[in-house]
């Protein structure tokens, strides 16, 4: 599926937004009576959410909530590239319906944005130089040898990295997964702070680079990822959470997130949203 592209709605699709939303339609439930596209927005993050070389939504988040939305009987999606940081404003701004990408459901967020029930589950982990010289595993390697983390504005490891004492001076903050290896490949910092995915991509496609071990962290950094919806959708959102229960961890579901290293590991567990939102 095309960025800024739109097939053609299922007539099921139009019967079912029609006789489930018609009682206390949100405006996602709104546009798809109206016949108008579900809006996606992700941003280029390497395995999460990128677009491939014909701009078609890849990664493991976006074919997720993709094979959701067919699930459900929806195929009239349109999908767009924004920054990291321009995400959850763009879903507020209604510029999305829903926001992809790799978004760890996280108590700061619960505040601005509704979340889907979780859809994986996964650790984070840092790029470092080959070697580690630095002998670099934890956030408190990085404080106690007074080094420079590398991490992407809006990151989750900036929390996380505040909570064991870093302080801004030992935070670089850029916009993505790009700059955040540039920093670390030309020494201006020495360790990128991330998603295991994220890490283990550029470990495998850098022969200068090595990933830590995501199980060295603290078991609070295990995080979850959702979907992100806004609260005037929550009708919707409640559709598209009985699809996901149906759905995440069916054989088809794996086999289509294959390919990015998604295993039955990343499986989200009995873990509801709410009680991550309350807990993360």
């Amino acid at each position: 599926m095309t960025a800024r592209s739109t097939k053609t709605l299922f007539a099921a699709g139009v019967m079912l937004a029609a006789s489930t939303f018609s009682a206390a339609a949100g405006p996602l439930a709104d546009r798809i009576a109206a016949g108008e596209p579900i809006r996606i927005g992700f941003s280029n993050v390497p395995i999460w959410g990128y677009p491939d070389d014909s701009g078609a939504a890849k990664g493991f988040v976006n074919e997720i909530a993709l094979g959701v939305l067919a699930e459900m009987g929806y195929t009239n999606v349109e999908t767009s590239v924004t920054d990291w940081g321009g995400l959850i404003p763009g879903l507020q701004a209604d510029r999305y319906d829903l926001i992809t990408g790799g978004l760890y459901i996280l108590n700061s967020r619960c505040q601005n944005i509704a979340f889907s029930e979780p859809i994986a589950q996964t650790g984070d982990a840092f790029i470092v130089p080959a070697g580690n010289p630095k002998n670099i595993q934890t956030f408190k390697d990085i404080l106690n040898s007074g080094a420079i983390m590398v991490t992407g504005a809006g990151y989750n490891t900036v929390e996380s990295a505040k909570k064991e004492g870093l302080g801004d001076d030992q935070i670089m903050q850029v916009p993505g997964p790009s700059e955040m290896l540039a920093a670390v490949k030309a020494g201006r910092a020495d360790a990128g702070g991330m998603t295991y995915f994220e890490a283990n991509h550029f470990a495998e496609t850098n022969d200068d680079i090595d990933v830590t071990d995501p199980a060295a962290l603290p078991d609070w950094t295990l995080n979850y990822v959702g979907i992100g919806f806004r609260f005037d959708d929550a009708d919707f959102m409640a559709e598209f959470n009985k699809a996901v229960a149906d759905y995440v961890g069916t054989d088809a579901m794996l086999a289509s997130v294959a390919e990015y290293g998604y295993t039955d590991a990343n499986l989200p567990g009995d873990k509801t949203a709410e009680w991550v939102c309350a807990n993360r």
